[in-house]
């Protein structure tokens, strides 16, 4: 039988908005982490692929669900990813939730309000760190600042996308209503420059996005796992330095992505604001202090 392999972008973690398993994370939890990302990764391209009808990509992702439960053994990705949650005694919900996002992208096409575009995250993106927390095993009270940072993720890649996505996919993430304030159309996205009523509704979702950033912003101190504590430090670092570039500029004519140098940069940044902070949390407090 044929392999969804076959059906791969290219795409590997090396090219997401945000680091995947890197060198922050303790090397026990990479396999995993990675077979998790192969499978979501796997699927995201069969939703993606522009020779698939649609009938073919739900089969697709149909059968990824059915292997990842147990029932076969044909695709490598869901096969390794089942194996290692099974090692780990993990249940595969987050994958299985984000599966029911991939199924929406071959079957919705537009979005009518902000909080449809949400609902999309809530199976898109919030199950990714929802997943990496509980192989951390970290609280479910993290969740609440996890699911608004990556929630913001996503839509810092639909902003980043949406001109590539109109085009090859005829997929449209930003809300309808928010376009039409703006006196905007989605068929402006297929221009090769944004008009001004485009240009305010894109900066105007950027700034809106920046707020769910902000909201995810107290993830990283509420984590007790130090690696990935800096890790999500580097991830919010990335994510606040791309939503002020979308508030900036034209996503349909300009770069909307940060360097190799940047990247590097942003991460030393991050990583030592976050070793910092902990070391001030952590400090004992000197007797003359306590006693003053």
């Amino acid at each position: 039988m044929p392999t969804a392999s076959q059906l791969r972008s290219g795409k590997t973690h090396r090219d997401e908005n945000f680091p995947v398993a890197s060198w922050i994370i303790h090397p026990r939890h990479r396999a995993l982490i990675l077979a998790f990302y192969n499978f979501v990764r796997t699927a995201d391209d069969i939703a993606d692929h522009a020779e698939l009808g649609d009938k073919d990509k739900l089969d697709w992702l149909d059968l990824f669900e059915a292997e990842l439960l147990g029932q076969g053994d044909s695709q490598p990705e869901a096969v390794n990813l089942r194996q290692a949650l099974a090692e780990r005694s993990m249940p595969p919900q987050h994958a299985l939730d984000v599966l029911k996002a991939f199924r929406m992208d071959v079957t919705k096409l537009r979005y009518e309000t902000w909080d449809d575009v949400i609902d999309y995250c809530r199976y898109s993106a919030m199950p990714v760190g929802r997943f990496m927390l509980d192989v951390h095993g970290e609280s479910t009270s993290t969740w609440i600042a996890s699911d608004a940072l990556c929630a913001g993720l996503q839509i810092n890649n639909h902003l980043q996308d949406c001109a590539k996505d109109y085009k090859n996919l005829n997929r449209v993430y930003l809300p309808r209503d928010a376009l039409a304030v703006s006196g905007a159309s989605v068929e402006m996205l297929g221009a090769e420059k944004a008009s001004p009523a485009l240009l305010q509704c894109l900066h105007a979702l950027a700034a809106r996005t920046e707020t769910l950033l902000d909201e995810g912003r107290p993830l990283a101190a509420g984590i007790s796992d130090l690696r990935l504590g800096l890790e999500v430090a580097v991830i919010q670092m990335f994510a606040d330095k791309i939503v002020t570039l979308l508030k900036e500029r034209d996503p349909l004519s300009e770069k909307v992505h940060l360097k190799s140098l940047q990247l590097l940069g942003y991460s030393v940044a991050g990583i030592t604001a976050e070793i910092l902070r902990r070391s001030v949390r952590r400090k004992p407090v000197s007797n003359s202090a306590a006693g003053a």
